[in-house]
Parts: structure tokens; C-alpha cells; sequence
């Protein structure tokens, strides 16, 4: 067993050990209030200790500056007080819509046939001989679930389009990977290296890179960085985004088997982890979910981002609310909110022991949610994935296990 395995499985190990998280309906009551600061269950060797220190210290400087541009560019405009009104007032809209955690009274269904328009990548970094590189798209018939937000959303003209860039093999098609960047990450050429699109095509898989809303070509007018529309708006553009990015993404899935793939699977990281853990939730027709890095609580991760963390408590005491008010209001956008709709033989989550910008805690919380299926840990940040090797050596494992062959 290499030294990267023994970590993973020590690390799982002590994980095992302790009591799973088991909440109550509704979670954002029964979670507790101080789990954005609750104790995280590992034990590490000295030399390890230091490497997850090292690079959980990258996390931190990254989330502080992180914090101080969505802050400074993005509270004012959805979090004043007009935004902070309009998000109380929809609290219950939202919460009322995943009672019961029936997912399909939130993500709606798309409709079949939606037309696909195809062209040749223009610069791609990893361009196959034995296959096409192709960007994507096609007009998104999404609507808002909100009535009150329909006209808001639907303004931002850029993000109707959804994009996508497919590496498909020529003798095709084939069982197809879809993979979903993190926030503010949408570069295709980070997301080759990344997910490592080269290794998976040469595996004899084809791989959809799916560009997720407000992002890349996606972004609103004026936006100041890649991203910056999805959390801007408030809590209830945050809960419509990831509307639309569940259907966008459906409407690939049906056109991928329109095609022919004879499976499809799907792989997130952080922002990309939290919508492959919704996907989860949603889309039964799913071979498998990997999501990395993932978050389950947008509302606590915020309470560890100062100083965006201060300005969020100021701004809830102030109308005496705290953060059980903050998950109501995105309880949609939350995988605790529904059961998963895939067995946990086809579910794997994979976690930093050193991530501070997306805390191991909620790895281990939708781990726990999700049944306790596989699970991998690796030494390392939520930026610096040391390691990467051994979990996609992982990975390969779980989807071989699966028969997820091409």
C-alpha cells in the first residue's frame, strides 16, 4: 500500500469512528448552530501535520482575499437591506418547495430535444487524433422557479446560452464523464489539467466539460470576474442558478443519450462538487457521482470567510435571525435537503484534510447524508490536491467496480 493510500485509508478510518451525522427534518433547524466551527475528527503524524498545515495556509490567504472581493463587489448589490428583504420574503417559498425532500417540486424537468449547435474547439490543449474537440451549445428554455425573480434573471441575456466543450472519440460514442468546474474556475484549459481529460479520453471515455451559469461566456454585463452573477443577486438568484444549472446540465444528459453514450457519469469540484451532489439528487439516470471537494451549507461556509463572515451575522442580528434563517432561505441549493437517487455503490466523495476555502466537515456531512458510501481523502488543500494520482487511481478503482467501462 503506497504512503498517499495508507493516509486515505487512516484518515477514513477515523471518520468510521466516529458517531455519523444523523439530522432531523428540517436540517437547517437540527444542524447544529456552530458547525461552521466544529472539530474536524482527523489525527495526523508529525510530517503530515505540516504538509496539510503548508498547504491549508494557501487555503486561508486565497479565502481572505476570496472573501474581500466577493464582499466588497458582490454583498452590495444582493445583501443591502432591499436584497436582504427580498430574500426573507422568498424564505418560505423556497423552504416550502423542498419539505418532504421531493426534489422534482424545485428542479424541473427539461424538455426533450433541445437544439444542440457544434463546433470545431478553438485552441484546445489536448485535441485527439482519434476524435473531435468540440464546443457546445444551445439556448436555454429555463425559467426561474420564482415567479418574483423572473424578470431579474432572465435580463442577463449572456446567461441563457449554455456552454459545454466535448473531447468524443471517433468510433463513438462512448460511456461519457461529465465534469463541472469550481467557482470563478471555468478556464478549459485549468479543467484539462484538472480533471485530467487527456488520462479519461485515452481511458476510452468521452468527457463533457460543462460551463455552469454566470460563468465564462456566461457571465452577466459589467461582471467584474467569472462568476460573480451567481452569488450577486442574493440568496434567491443563488437558489435559481443552481436551477438552471441542473437543467442545463439535464438537457446535455438527454442529448449525450439522444446520441447514443451508453452511460453517463458525472464529477464536480467545490462549486462543481455541490452541483454534482444536487445532480445526485435529481438525475437517476446517473452511472455514478464524484463530488470533490464539495460543499453542503453555502450558508455556513460564509461564516468562516471573514470578512464577508462579519458583515452576514451583523446584517441577520440585525433583524434577529442567525444562520438556521440563511440555510431556509437556500435550502434548495443544499444535497441535505433530499435523498440521494442513486444507491450508494454509485456515489464516492472525495475530500482535502487541509481545505479551509471548502472545510473537510462538509465532506464528511454529505458522506454521512449519502449513507456512508466510498470515500478518499488525500493530504492536501482545497487548491493544492497533493496526491492527485492516488485518487484518480481511486477513482479508476470505482469505476471499474461499476462496470463503468467505455
Amino acid at each position: 500500500m503506497s504512503k498517499a493510500s495508507d493516509f486515505s485509508e487512516r484518515a477514513l478510518a477515523a471518520c468510521l469512528g466516529s458517531a455519523p451525522a444523523v439530522l432531523r427534518s428540517p436540517w437547517w433547524e437540527s444542524l447544529p448552530v456552530d458547525f461552521a466551527s466544529s472539530p474536524d475528527p482527523f489525527v495526523l503524524r508529525r510530517l503530515e501535520g505540516m504538509k496539510v498545515g503548508a498547504t491549508a495556509a494557501t487555503d486561508v490567504v486565497l479565502r481572505t482575499l476570496g472573501a474581500a472581493l466577493v464582499g466588497s463587489l458582490a454583498l452590495p448589490l444582493g445583501y443591502n437591506p432591499l436584497g436582504l428583504y427580498r430574500a426573507l420574503r422568498d424564505r418560505s417559498f423556497y423552504a416550502d418547495l423542498v419539505r418532504g425532500g421531493d426534489p422534482d417540486r424545485f428542479y424541473e424537468k427539461p424538455p426533450r430535444g433541445v437544439r444542440m449547435l457544434r463546433r470545431r474547439a478553438r485552441m484546445p490543449l489536448f485535441s485527439p487524433d482519434d476524435g473531435a474537440c468540440e464546443d457546445v451549445r444551445f439556448e436555454s428554455p429555463f425559467v426561474p422557479v420564482n415567479p418574483r425573480e423572473r424578470k431579474r434573471y432572465l435580463r442577463h441575456a449572456r446567461n441563457r446560452f449554455a456552454h459545454a466543450r466535448h473531447w468524443r472519440h471517433h468510433a463513438g460514442p462512448r460511456s461519457t464523464i461529465v465534469a463541472f468546474h469550481g467557482f470563478s474556475a471555468d478556464l478549459y484549459h485549468f479543467n484539462e489539467w484538472f480533471f485530467s481529460i487527456p488520462w479519461l479520453y485515452e481511458l476510452g471515455f468521452d468527457i463533457l466539460l460543462v460551463t455552469l451559469p454566470f460563468h465564462g461566456r456566461r457571465q452577466t454585463a459589467f461582471s467584474p470576474f467569472s462568476g460573480h452573477g451567481f452569488f450577486a443577486g442574493g440568496t434567491s438568484r443563488i437558489n435559481e442558478a443552481f436551477a438552471q444549472a441542473i437543467y442545463d446540465i439535464r438537457v446535455f444528459i438527454d442529448s449525450l443519450f439522444d446520441e447514443g453514450a451508453p452511460q453517463v457519469g458525472a464529477t464536480g469540484m467545490s462549486l462543481g462538487g455541490l452541483t454534482t451532489s444536487l445532480l445526485a439528487s435529481v438525475e437517476k439516470r446517473l452511472a455514478f457521482a464524484i463530488p470533490n471537494v464539495p460543499v453542503v451549507s453555502i450558508a455556513d461556509l460564509v461564516l468562516e470567510w471573514e470578512p464577508i463572515a462579519s458583515v452576514v451575522k451583523t446584517s441577520l442580528a440585525a433583524v434577529g435571525k442567525d444562520v438556521r434563517t440563511a440555510r431556509e432561505m437556500l435550502a434548495p441549493s443544499s444535497p441535505l435537503s433530499f435523498p440521494p437517487r442513486l444507491p450508494k455503490e454509485r456515489l464516492m466523495v472525495i475530500g482535502g484534510v487541509g481545505d479551509r476555502l471548502a472545510p473537510p466537515r462538509h465532506a464528511r456531512l454529505l458522506w454521512d447524508h449519502w449513507g456512508r458510501p466510498a470515500l478518499h481523502w488525500f493530504p492536501g488543500s482545497h487548491v493544492l490536491h497533493l496526491d492527485r494520482g492516488n485518487y484518480f487511481r481511486a477513482m479508476k478503482r470505482f469505476l471499474s467496480d461499476l462496470e463503468f467501462r467505455p
